[in-house]
C-alpha cells in the first residue's frame, strides 16, 4: 500500500546561516567584509534561502551593506569567527560545507 502524503513530498535542503564574524567576499566586485548579522528589513528582491532575510556585511567601519547568500563567497583562511576556539570553527565550517557548494569557499587574498 502506498502513502499518498509521502508521494507528494520532496527533499528540501536545510539552510545553515553563515555565522557572524565570518569573512566573506562579494562575487561581483570582490570587496571583502565580515558578516555582522541578519536583517529582516530587506531592500530589493533578493532574499536568503529562508525567504525573509539578508546578511548585513561590515565592509569597513562605519559602512555596512546588505547582501544575500548567493552573492557571497566564504573566505576559508578566515572561516569562522576569529575569536572562537578551533573546535567551534571546525564544527561551523563542516556545517556550512554540508549545505554550501564547494565553489563558494575561496582562499583569502
Amino acid at each position: 500500500m502506498t502513502n499518498p502524503k509521502a508521494e507528494g513530498l520532496h527533499t528540501v535542503k536545510r539552510w545553515v546561516r553563515i555565522p557572524d564574524g565570518t569573512k566573506v567576499r562579494f562575487r561581483e566586485d570582490r570587496r571583502e567584509g565580515i558578516i555582522d548579522g541578519l536583517t529582516e528589513l530587506v531592500v530589493g528582491p533578493g532574499r536568503n534561502p529562508d525567504s525573509r532575510t539578508q546578511y548585513r556585511i561590515n565592509v569597513g567601519d562605519p559602512d555596512r551593506t546588505l547582501a544575500i547568500e548567493d552573492d557571497l563567497l566564504v573566505l576559508t583562511d578566515e572561516v569562522i569567527m576569529v575569536r572562537q576556539k578551533g573546535e567551534l570553527r571546525r564544527m561551523v565550517t563542516q556545517q556550512l560545507q554540508a549545505v554550501v557548494a564547494d565553489d563558494r569557499f575561496v582562499k583569502a587574498a
